[in-house]
């Protein structure tokens, strides 16, 4: 009798021996998880941070391209043609001086408020896209157009600028390389999300011939995808090119 409970005794020694072992095993695989789950936040926040500090940055540089080229190729030019009709001024030529003048003040005024670094930080996506639009007209670099639909939806700052970037990629090599007379982008606000899409009627590419890399696409859609974002490129030879980006709110 003694020996049986001794036996008893034994085996439920080992099984509960058996269910700590399990417990703690399953604690520290529980542990070791939550502890990888921490880590992989973490990174994905700093990378997320990373990611919006760059993005300014290049946002604050193309910014200097464009306005160095807008001193030059527009206010430099109302400045010279103001200059040379002083030089043969005359009663009745004065007021079309004065109006150069003013133009170009008025330019200045708005090239002085978009590099405020604080206009760059907290300026609105379709804000920003209506500058961007009206630049492009006004120096006549292409003809392009901004159609915005629905009731307009509060966009994170951040997301908001990295969106404004990717965009602007867009525009620099349709303006650089797609030979391209028009540029279109349409703006949706929907219930849940916000559909951007931007097209040209350039000279396109094949995309199975080009690959993904050589557009810069993996790069977009790496950022796309940082903001809840999904980002699309549609290209056919002769045809243009066209970037969807749709993003969940």
């Amino acid at each position: 009798m003694e020996q049986q409970e001794g036996k008893i005794l034994l085996i439920t020694t080992v099984v509960l021996l058996v269910i700590i072992v399990f417990l703690i095993f399953l604690f520290t695989i529980f542990q070791q998880r939550k502890n990888k789950l921490l880590l992989e936040r973490a990174e994905n926040k700093k990378r997320y941070e990373r990611e919006i500090a760059e993005t300014q940055i290049e946002i604050r540089e193309e910014t200097l391209r464009n306005i160095s080229w807008e001193l030059h190729d527009n206010i430099g030019q109302l400045l010279t043609l103001a200059k040379i009709q002083l030089q043969h001024a005359s009663p009745e030529s004065m007021g079309e001086i004065s109006g150069i003048i003013a133009k170009s003040l008025t330019e200045v005024r708005a090239l002085s408020k978009i590099i405020n670094p604080d206009f760059i930080n907290s300026v609105k996506l379709k804000k920003a896209l209506e500058l961007e639009i009206a630049r492009f007209n006004r120096l006549n670099y292409i003809e392009a157009s901004l159609e915005v639909t629905g009731i307009e939806q509060e966009i994170n700052q951040k997301h908001g600028i990295i969106i404004f970037r990717i965009l602007q990629e867009f525009f620099s090599n349709t303006i650089k390389h797609s030979k391209a007379s028009k540029l279109e982008v349409f703006l949706n606000y929907k219930d849940d999300s916000v559909e951007i899409k931007a097209q040209d009627n350039g000279v396109g590419f094949d995309m199975l011939r080009v690959g993904l890399k050589g557009i810069g696409l993996q790069n977009i859609k790496a950022r796309a995808k940082l903001i809840n974002a999904e980002a699309k490129f549609k290209s056919e030879p002769q045809k243009g090119t066209s970037l969807i980006i749709n993003y969940y709110i």
